[in-house]
């Protein structure tokens, strides 16, 4: 019984060294999109903040090109490590974007097609989602000619992905976990992402924010791991636990136990 209860409580302080935010996780927290659109180069003064898709495509294509942008906010998150583990005691150690891809059902976008797309940190947050659709676009909020107004020279390169065609599933994409970026993301507030062609064949179309299904919407994936100051704060604890747990079965009661 002592040994069980010992291992019972180091299980509940491990739990402190995972992020409230999804302890099951083991130390990932989700951060999911709090706004998204996609512009498209044949529309150029028409916003689709409202649809149900995100799509990059290239210039060539017979629809035209397509980017897309997303917006997630961190804060709730800093808060919930700040807690946790102290402020500025944790370190965002990797990050990945989760997309899901779909059939390109609506006539506005191309043909779903292998290539290479890009992902940029945006330093400005300013853009509005619009509330236009496909069916019903709006003239208000970020379309193709307004996108770029919201890029600067010191937007941030965190990747370039091949996208294989497919018109259905999850996959995740592995971000430049540093400079601006990471910054931004700790310092936490609102965060965007700037998605784009990167050769003469990608088009891609993934479920927005919008999409019925929760768990196919656009999310960050966050590896979150304390300070080694704060590891080195509970690790003893640990120990001395361990330590006090096995003190109590005498010798003696041992060597009874082994006699036949």
């Amino acid at each position: 019984m002592r040994r069980l209860n010992s291992l019972l409580i180091i299980t509940a302080m491990s739990g402190l060294l995972m992020p409230a935010a999804d302890a099951r996780a083991g130390g990932i927290v989700e951060l999911p999109a709090v706004a998204d659109a996609f512009v498209s180069g044949a529309n150029p003064n028409n916003n689709y903040g409202a649809a149900g898709g995100l799509a990059v495509s290239a210039a060539g294509l017979p629809r035209g090109e397509f980017q897309s942008v997303l917006r997630f906010n961190s804060s709730a998150a800093t808060s919930l490590l700040d807690a946790q583990f102290g402020v500025g005691q944790w370190t965002i150690q990797a990050v990945q974007l989760q997309l899901t891809a779909t059939s390109p059902n609506n006539p506005i976008f191309n043909a779903s097609a292998g290539g290479l797309f890009s992902i940029r940190w945006l330093q400005s947050d300013a853009w509005a989602e619009g509330a236009g659709s496909p069916s019903v676009p709006s003239m208000s909020g970020i379309t193709f000619n307004s996108l770029p107004g919201f890029l600067t020279p010191t937007d941030e390169a965190v990747g370039t992905f091949n996208f294989g065609g497919v018109v259905a599933g999850s996959a995740t994409y592995p971000l430049l976990a540093a400079g601006a970026f990471i910054a931004d993301l700790s310092s936490g507030g609102d965060v965007s992402l700037h998605l784009l062609p990167a050769d003469s064949s990608v088009s891609m179309v993934v479920h927005s924010r919008n999409f019925g299904d929760s768990n196919a919407r656009p999310r960050l994936l966050l590896s979150v791991v304390p300070e080694p100051g704060v590891l080195s704060l509970i690790l003893p604890i640990f120990v001395l636990i361990v330590r006090r747990g096995t003190r109590h079965t005498p010798v003696h009661a041992i060597s009874r136990s082994n006699r036949h």
